[in-house]
């Protein structure tokens, strides 16, 4: 049976078997975790591990003798620092040892650039001028023509000149002062005609080189050696004899 209402629930007789009843094994496997870097759940991602290492132990070969020295404060990292300070050194001597004193000093020509003054215009001998200093006057230029036929860079109009009378076939002429058949000179046939063969005489031609002939004595025999290994030589020998037998013997005929 159901029990009375107990709150919002109300006891009631169990449906059926609960998980406890069974007899199962227990918490007998066991699941990767997802933390730490040992025994990782090989499917999920790891994250960066980080781990905290202890001091090291003291070593022998370097070990120190601690905090004996003493460093002055001036000595830093990058080394020492020396503020700015004077020193004080002996007077340095000077070649000059007499000074210009107060009196030797004119202020009265700085009186114009301190304070106001009115105009001063002062009166000097002329320079005498160099001659890269004299430059041409107005007289020494000339400007060129505009008129007539012969100008720069205008253009030129037409010119015209007036010429005296002529002589000619005017009452004035003198006719008597006129050339005659006997002033002209003879115009030659051939300027005005066909040109007629001319012949001259001429002293005797000088035969040249291509007419003449070597003769015996222009040929040098001597020179055979150019083409042959010596030249010919004769010699006087004596006269065969009609009687001398012959060196071979004459063979019978057959």
């Amino acid at each position: 049976m159901e029990g009375p209402w107990v709150g919002t629930w109300r006891p009631h007789p169990r449906r059926g078997p609960i998980l406890a009843e069974f007899s199962t094994p227990g918490p007998k496997y066991w699941i990767p975790g997802t933390t730490g870097h040992a025994s990782h759940d090989p499917t999920r991602d790891k994250a960066p591990a980080y781990t905290f290492r202890g001091a090291k132990g003291p070593v022998a070969e370097s070990c120190s003798p601690g905090p004996r020295y003493f460093i002055h404060p001036s000595i830093t990292k990058i080394g020492k620092y020396v503020p700015p300070s004077a020193h004080l050194t002996g007077r340095p001597k000077t070649k000059s040892e007499v000074t210009p004193g107060p009196s030797d000093y004119s202020t009265e020509k700085a009186d114009k650039h301190v304070y106001s003054n009115a105009p001063v215009q002062s009166m000097v001998f002329r320079h005498k001028l160099s001659d890269a200093l004299q430059t041409p006057g107005p007289g020494a230029y000339t400007l060129p023509r505009l008129l007539g036929p012969h100008t720069v860079y205008t253009h030129a109009e037409p010119c015209y000149s007036m010429r005296w009378k002529s002589m000619y076939n005017s009452c004035f002429q003198d006719l008597a002062k006129t050339p005659g058949p006997a002033a002209f000179s003879k115009v030659e046939l051939d300027v005005y005609k066909k040109r007629a063969p001319k012949y001259t005489m001429g002293l005797k031609t000088k035969l040249t080189d291509k007419t003449l002939r070597p003769g015996p004595a222009d040929y040098s025999v001597g020179k055979v050696t150019l083409i042959k290994a010596r030249e010919p030589a004769y010699t006087f020998g004596l006269r065969h004899s009609l009687y001398k037998a012959a060196l071979l013997p004459r063979m019978p005929p057959e």
